[in-house]
């Protein structure tokens, strides 16, 4: 096994006056966007080695034209077909890679040393491992890979000598107020009494209980303080997405559930608090922008320049902060209990979520059925450790096929 790395920097290229390779997968998303805004404030610090996308080849193409990558991945097939021939037709010389195979060997690339994993769900987890395993600096979006993974993920870190720094918001703001080294670096924090997760309580924080039954994709993607995918939107319309940094704050710092509490913080300014033995509570502020985490964790332990506006104190004040209504989100519950119960629970977990945030964009299901189709999954899944990657894999599968016959069941009952 190779030594933790806990006080690294980043793998350095050859050449110490050559930028820093990056890797980004997930370009096209909100994450992705960020990434490439910040990066390309610092051009003499950073490169872009590769840019990745599922299938949205304009924008793709677009950042390929501005960003001058060595590789572009597609995940789709036909839509690598068409961006090989408009890069080609505009002059362009990026190599237009195909499929999920390509998105490991570019997480791994000797080119590269800094991966922005931000491939939304479980499609993420295999290119995750690889650069884990690759000892790459892992800016870590996916919160899903870790879910899944857990106990796996950081195992690999461990062992590829790789150094994990978070993204989400609140995550980067944990680790900006823990200076008691890495995740995965085995050392668990020290004089820790509690971490305060915040929450924004998104767009149904007032919403009737009742009332949400009959919300529509678009209400459930209008986030009040953040600009996100669709799917990302509905977990925190849910707030899922909050059970699920749950779970991920539990891998990352090693803490127990019972030590994670979470607030509703409607601002979202304060990104998550961490309260010591002594009595002392530190807090990370900032306003709601992904390029603060983003720079924060490309260029840790410096300081980056993101773009981000200076926060205005007396504009955002007052700070109001209030406990979660489990009636309106009972999503918080059952990943609790999950996060406790660990093994492939969490994989089952956030695949029978994906599976019925995807029914109600399409609408398939109602809104307040998604926590009802994960709950029965959970409640038929058999808890079971996970040794390997296939487990978790095959937990993945199982969880898939039961939430879907939850799906139409629950849709049976609605009609």
């Amino acid at each position: 096994m190779k030594p933790n790395r806990i006080l690294s920097t980043v793998p350095e290229p050859a050449d110490p006056a050559e930028p820093i390779g990056v890797a980004v997968l997930g370009s096209t998303g909100s994450i992705g966007v960020h990434t490439l805004d910040v990066l390309g404030r610092h051009r003499d610090r950073y490169r872009v080695v590769a840019l990745a996308a599922n299938s949205n080849v304009e924008r793709l193409r677009q950042q390929c034209l501005m960003y001058r990558p060595r590789f572009a991945v597609v995940v789709d097939a036909a839509a690598a077909d068409v961006l090989a021939q408009t890069l080609r037709a505009a002059g362009s010389g990026t190599q237009v890679l195909q499929g999920a195979q390509a998105l490991i060997q570019i997480a791994a690339h000797e080119d590269v040393g800094i991966v922005m994993a931000a491939i939304v769900g479980a499609a993420g987890l295999a290119s995750s491992l690889a650069a884990a395993r690759a000892g790459k600096r892992i800016l870590l979006a996916n919160k899903e890979a870790l879910v899944m993974s857990g106990p796996l993920f950081m195992q690999a870190v461990r062992e590829g000598g790789a150094t994990l720094v978070p993204v989400d918001s609140e995550h980067n703001a944990i680790f900006q107020c823990m200076a008691g080294g890495l995740p995965g670096s085995g050392r668990a924090p020290q004089g820790v009494r509690r971490v305060l997760l915040t929450a924004s309580g998104g767009p149904f924080l007032r919403t009737p209980v009742r009332a949400l039954r009959t919300v529509t994709p678009e209400q459930a993607c209008a986030h009040p303080r953040w600009v996100m995918g669709r799917k990302i939107s509905v977990d925190s319309a849910t707030l899922m997405n909050k059970g699920l940094e749950l779970i991920e704050a539990c891998l990352l710092f090693d803490l127990p559930p019972a030590q994670i509490e979470i607030v509703v913080h409607p601002q979202s300014i304060v990104h998550s608090l961490v309260e010591y033995v002594d009595g002392s509570v530190l807090a990370q502020m900032g306003n709601p922008d992904m390029r603060t985490p983003i720079a924060h964790a490309l260029g840790w332990p410096s300081r980056l320049a993101s773009g981000v506006e200076s926060l205005d104190i007396l504009r955002a004040a007052p700070l109001d902060f209030e406990a979660p209504d489990l009636e309106r989100f009972p999503s918080l519950r059952l990943a609790r209990a999950v996060a406790e119960a660990g093994g492939t629970t969490p994989a089952a977990l956030n695949a029978a979520n994906e599976i019925a945030v995807g029914a109600f964009l399409e609408r398939r299901l109602a809104f307040m059925d998604i926590p009802v189709v994960v709950e029965t999954v959970l409640e038929r899944h058999d808890e079971a450790a996970a040794h390997s990657l296939d487990d978790v894999l095959a937990a993945d599968a199982w969880a898939r096929r039961e939430a879907q016959a939850a799906v139409i069941a629950a849709a049976g009952v609605s009609a």
